[in-house]
């Protein structure tokens, strides 16, 4: 009952049109949603490279530098979480695989060289 109070009346053309569409037309132009307004997303500041900043030499055999750079699974940690530049990132990869060569950094986690991989 009440929604017979609150119809608009549609032209007899209209309301076939609108059946034929799926869509109830109210005989009025809609007019387009307003847009929403943008959603600000957090802007990291810009992580600038350690070996530059700091003047710092990349060498294979300063461990504890090399360890900052190596995830806790014996991987190395790309720039995007170190902020190192492209340059220093390329010198600190061959610096990180000339130490696991001569064996002063690991090629895998402990737990995976003790008890395997698992297959996961």
């Amino acid at each position: 009952m009440a929604e017979e109070r609150n119809a608009i009346e549609i032209p007899a053309s209209e309301a076939v049109e609108a059946a034929t569409e799926g869509t109830v037309s109210t005989g009025m132009s809609q007019a387009a949603p307003a847009k929403a307004a943008p959603v600000r997303r957090y802007v990291q500041p810009p992580r600038l490279c350690y070996f530059c900043v700091e003047r710092v030499t990349i060498d294979y055999k300063n461990i504890d530098l090399l360890r900052r750079f190596v995830n806790e699974r014996a991987r190395i940690k790309p720039r995007r979480q170190t902020g190192t530049c492209a340059k220093c990132q390329r010198r600190l990869s061959v610096a990180i695989k000339r130490a696991r060569h001569l064996g002063l950094l690991p090629f895998t986690a402990e737990h995976v060289r003790k008890y395997g991989w698992g297959g996961v």
